[in-house]
């Protein structure tokens, strides 16, 4: 009798999906779909600060442009945005229609986000819940210059950069930002909703600073904090900047 084959055993790498931070912009249409005249306006924007949506992640929200809703006009959006060397890739806010459009001009539909982070409300009390498990601390310190397009991430913990951060460059944190140096990127604290989480910047002139999803940009930054030693911080839902002797 001929002996049997042995199954033959194959070791396969299991597939991992591993949790990244992805800092995306949205961009809100009004109306219908753009014209020359929302362009021009955009383009003046880019000008005002060139390096902080450069290669960017975008979502298109479309909460107030119901009537943006043929694939055809989303592709030349999408394709307007890109020559602009922004990178849509998804849509917010979107009717059924909206989404199917999208799909068609290579856009997903995702989930808008918040700007500030959710409270109960008062009138009713919040369900009881079991406390997750508190993730250990895990602060990370950077002793090199930050370069335009690196993304520093200290999940949970502090991060401290000793050194420059570059325009261009991204820090996020789940806890509070140092910078012991130029300050010229983007900043995110406190990035899973610690209201209590702070930026403290030796030198200012940043392009963006967040803490529990609450932002402002270099635009919105007054004259007197610039190139100065800054603490900021959340006080009654408002990003506050403040010199510091």
């Amino acid at each position: 009798m001929p002996k049997n084959d042995a199954p033959e055993i194959t070791a396969v790498r299991p597939v991992q999906f591993r949790g990244r931070f992805l800092t995306a912009v949205a961009l809100l249409i009004e109306g219908g779909p753009p014209d020359r005249r929302f362009f021009a306006g955009l383009d003046a924007q880019l000008r005002r600060m060139p390096h902080f949506l450069a290669d960017a992640p975008l979502i298109i929200d479309l909460a107030k442009a119901p009537d943006l809703i043929r694939a055809e006009d989303l592709r030349h959006l999408r394709d307007e945005l890109r020559q602009r060397k922004l990178a849509p890739f998804a849509v917010q806010n979107a009717s059924a229609g909206q989404i199917a459009a999208a799909a068609d001009a290579g856009l997903i539909s995702v989930v808008a986000g918040q700007d500030a982070p959710q409270r109960p409300s008062r009138r009713e009390a919040p369900a009881p819940v079991a406390a997750p498990a508190r993730p250990q601390v895990a602060n990370k310190i950077v002793t090199t210059p930050v370069r335009s397009g690196q993304s520093i991430v200290a999940e949970h913990g502090d991060l401290v950069i000793v050194g420059h951060v570059a325009s261009g460059a991204e820090l996020i944190a789940g806890g509070n930002i140092h910078i012991y140096g130029t300050m010229r990127g983007r900043a995110m604290a406190g990035v899973h909703g610690d209201e209590n989480a702070r930026i403290f910047c030796q030198n200012l002139d940043a392009e963006l600073l967040a803490i529990a999803g609450l932002y402002r940009t270099s635009e919105n930054l007054e004259h007197e904090v610039r190139k100065r030693s800054v603490h900021i911080f959340l006080q009654d839902q408002r990003l506050c900047v403040e010199t510091l002797a």
